[in-house]
Order: structure tokens, then sequence, then C-alpha cells
């Protein structure tokens, strides 16, 4: 395998720009001597001479000419990897990879990636839908870069493998039956409901967010039905079945229902944006994180 030498091959390619060996070493900051022995040793690392005397000076050979177009593209290759790196240090360009809960992806992460790659179209975003919990897992074994949760499954703030930040407060609205006698009262507290069938989750924050909310106002919630996904939810709300809170994220994509703002006993759940300590000077994820914390702002 011939070993080759970037810095003696630029002096070679300098040496067909300038013609002259004493050009090539003004051009270069060089001395004349210097640049001859270079050259000399280039030659004897590829085997093939590359320069041949022509009176008072030298031309390349047709063995130079040929090494200088393959050195050519070595150089073309250089650049761009200089350009990809001088971008990634400026945080122009990078990966990060996000890892949210279903609701947050349409949401939240869609709409940053799309500012992002207006913004900075030089970092890729790799984006994976997970459980709450399991975020944290990825997170800290490096398999994701940002993580979005519910507070409920976030690492508390003394956790020192983590930095965590409030992205979102998302309230909690009340998704009725088209048809209920309430649908359309000017206004609308979750005490007015207690008479009502619930849909909830059997378990998890989800299940204790509805009981916890409805226990504030007043009452225990009938659970009637018991489901985890909101396509789910809202079909059997929208079929008569119950009603359910629903958080602003997904009841502002809702149709087929009633959604109603709660005028009092307003619930809220907070969404959590996390990263490994540290992680934060990256500039891609930094990046990533702004453009979340500006699609959470507008939400508000």
């Amino acid at each position: 395998m011939i070993e080759w030498d970037i810095k003696k091959l630029r002096i070679l390619r300098t040496l067909a720009d300038q013609g002259t060996v004493t050009a090539t070493a003004e051009a270069l900051h060089m001395t004349p001597s210097a640049v001859s022995q270079q050259l000399t040793n280039l030659a004897k690392l590829l085997g093939v001479p590359l320069l041949e005397a022509q009176g008072r000076r030298v031309r390349l050979t047709d063995a130079a000419h040929l090494v200088l177009r393959h050195a050519e593209a070595v150089f073309a290759q250089l650049e761009r990897a200089d350009a990809e790196l001088t971008g990634y240090l400026a945080g122009e360009a990078g990966e990060v990879r996000i890892g949210a809960f279903s609701t947050a992806v349409p949401v939240l992460v869609v709409p940053a990636v799309a500012a992002l790659r207006r913004s900075h179209p030089g970092v890729e975003v790799r984006v994976r839908e997970t459980e709450a919990a399991e975020s944290y897992e990825l997170l800290s074994a490096g398999v994701v870069d940002l993580a979005l949760s519910l507070a409920a499954h976030a690492p508390t703030a003394r956790d020192p493998r983590f930095t965590r930040m409030t992205l979102l407060e998302d309230p909690l609205d009340v998704a009725l039956p088209p048809d209920h006698p309430l649908a359309g009262a000017p206004e609308l507290r979750l005490a007015d409901l207690s008479g009502d069938p619930w849909i909830y989750g059997g378990s998890g924050p989800w299940s204790e967010i509805t009981r916890g909310a409805c226990e504030a106002a007043g009452f225990v919630p009938e659970q009637a039905h018991s489901a985890s996904g909101w396509t789910a939810i809202l079909a059997m709300v929208e079929a008569g079945m119950g009603v359910a809170l629903v958080p602003r994220m997904v009841s502002s994509r809702a149709s087929g229902v009633a959604v109603r703002v709660l005028s009092q006993d307003r619930p809220t759940r907070h969404v959590i944006a996390a990263l490994r300590r540290g992680s934060e000077s990256a500039p891609a994820v930094a990046h990533a994180l702004a453009a979340l914390r500006a699609v959470a702002a507008a939400r508000e």
C-alpha cells in the first residue's frame, strides 16, 4: 500500500500552479531547498519520478499529473469535510435524537423539526416515539439526546444524570358526547359531571390525574370504561359512553366530540424536556431544544 502524504501533495499541487520551485516556496512561505526536499521525499514514497529538468526549470512528469488528478479528488473531499466540521462546531450541523411520548410527537416535535429544517438545515433530527417512562432509560443509555415526558415520569431535579426543564403546561379539557346536556352550557365545572360515567385508564399516571382532579373538585369519578389510547377514549366519548378529561394537546385536534374548557378546577399536566447533564452545550442539541421551546411557547 502506497503511503500518501497530504502536506507533500499540496506542495506538488502548488508547484503545478506556480510553475517554479522559487514561486512555490514564496507561496508556501518555505525555502526553495525545503520545497525540493519535500518533493524528493514524496517521489520516494510514491515510487515514481515527479519532476524532470527542463533547462533551468523543472516540469511535472506524466506520473506527477496522474497523482495530481487523484489528489484533487482528495483535496475536494477534505474541503467538504472541513466545511462540515466547521458547521458542526458552529452548531449548523450534527444529529439530534429525540424520544417523545405519542401526543407530543405531532404537537411539539414535528413543528420543531420543521422549524429546524428552515433555520439549521444541517442539523438532522431523528425522532423515536417512546413510552414516557422508557424515554429516560434511553436517555441514560445514550440512545436519545432529548427526552420529552410528563412530570409524573420525569426524574427528580436532584438526579445528577440529567438536566430537566418544564417545556409546557398543558391544560386539561373535558370531552363530552356531542348531544350531552352540558355540551353548550355557558360555563362548566368538573363538579357538574359528578354523576356522569367516566372513561380513563385503569392504572398509571393518567388514571391518577383524572381521579385526583375529580376528587379535588369534590367527587370520585365512576369509571365506566377503561382505555389508555386517546383514539379509543374519544371514540367512546363520541358514542355517548361517557366523558373524559383530555389534555389540550389532544383536544385541540379532536373531532366528533364536544370539547369544553373548564371555567374552574382547571387541572394541568406538565411536559418535561430532559437531556444528559452537560450535553446542553452541544450546539445541535441546543438548537433542537430552542426549537421545542419556541413551539411550546407558541401554544401558551
